[in-house]
């Protein structure tokens, strides 16, 4: 049963395990019809947290970017990023450069930055033959679901990010940093609150703590916010685990996470994360054209495994600062 919106003038589908869903005529110009119903957009996406639209007939990089100029306050370049991504424009990037039949499951992009998109966009630009949904789960629903001792750890505790960068796995200096001269890497880390340490052979280790939990900064709605179960080294499939640690040892994998205080996060933890969010999963295939909006605070979103050619494309956009969240971890100054 479908109900319309109460707070928009669009007619927005609503149905169980599914995100809501906007159609719109397929000769509409894509970037006229987004400025048009910006507000509107917008409205619909604070009320539901996402909405897919369906029928603007995306087709390139150029399309996604008029999208984002038109409903964005401000497009958002890319740091810190945990696999590489092809740049198409300023905000607009390719999907995360991840193996076909392993999944990126639920998480809040950027979740471990001090600065971090507020709006999520996905464009399908050339849709898989089977899988590959960009499927979403409410983060205040999550955050309610889980075990009232273990989410008061982590709102004590937050979480602790762990990354080891080399030229071989994930993304490069230059790819996460931007640059990878020494001195710039090394002023980023101090003004972004992350520890680090270059080994003996070049590459960099770092740290960071971040709060788990943090409240939307227009609603309040405490929300279950981070990456801490897809960058975790049990939600990698054993096979590859088993071969990351064989290769750059327990302490060298290119990321883990952790309890804040540095405690190890067990198999048990993770497994119970990933079962909250599949409970919580709302997913619809994609269709060629289709446009995902996504408020990247309240709403989590993952990549399910896929076959055949699959283009997705991302754009970032209405960078949020973490102190305006309401962090339950003090940030040390950089």
């Amino acid at each position: 049963m479908s109900s319309s919106s109460p707070t928009s003038l669009l007619d927005v589908e609503t149905k169980p395990g599914k995100p809501p869903m906007l159609r719109v005529e397929a000769t509409v110009d894509a970037a006229s019809w987004a400025a048009g119903q910006r507000d509107a957009l917008r409205a619909v996406v604070a009320e539901h947290g996402s909405v897919l639209v369906r029928g603007l007939g995306l087709r390139d990089a150029a399309g996604v970017d008029g999208i984002l100029q038109r409903l964005a306050t401000a497009p958002m370049t890319e740091k810190e990023a945990f696999a590489p991504r092809q740049t198409y424009s300023e905000g607009v990037y390719s999907s995360s450069q991840w193996p076909p039949n392993q999944p990126m499951c639920m998480h809040h992009e950027l979740s471990y930055r001090l600065e971090f998109p507020g709006l999520m966009l996905f464009a399908c630009i050339g849709a898989p033959t089977e899988g590959g949904a960009t499927a979403v789960a409410d983060s205040p629903t999550v955050l309610d679901a889980l075990p009232t001792e273990l989410t008061e750890r982590f709102e004590r505790e937050g979480w602790l990010l762990t990354r080891s960068y080399n030229d071989e796995i994930g993304a490069s200096l230059a790819e996460a940093f931007g640059t990878d001269e020494r001195g710039a890497v090394e002023s980023y880390c101090r003004a972004n609150a992350i520890e680090f340490a270059w080994q003996p052979d070049g590459g960099l280790r770092t740290r960071q703590r971040r709060s788990a939990v943090v409240r939307h900064p227009v609603t309040g709605r405490r929300c279950w916010f981070n990456q801490i179960a897809f960058l975790n080294e049990w939600t990698l499939a054993p096979e590859v685990r088993e071969y990351l640690i064989d290769e750059y040892g327990a302490d060298g994998l290119p990321f883990n996470t952790r309890f804040g205080e540095g405690d190890p996060i067990g198999d048990d933890v993770v497994q119970l994360l990933n079962k909250i969010y599949e409970e919580n999963t709302a997913r619809e295939p994609w269709q060629a054209g289709d446009l995902l909006l996504v408020d990247n605070i309240r709403t989590a979103h993952s990549r399910e495994p896929f076959e055949g050619p699959r283009e997705v494309l991302v754009a970032m956009a209405d960078p949020t600062h973490l102190a305006d969240c309401s962090p339950t971890v003090k940030v040390p100054a950089g």
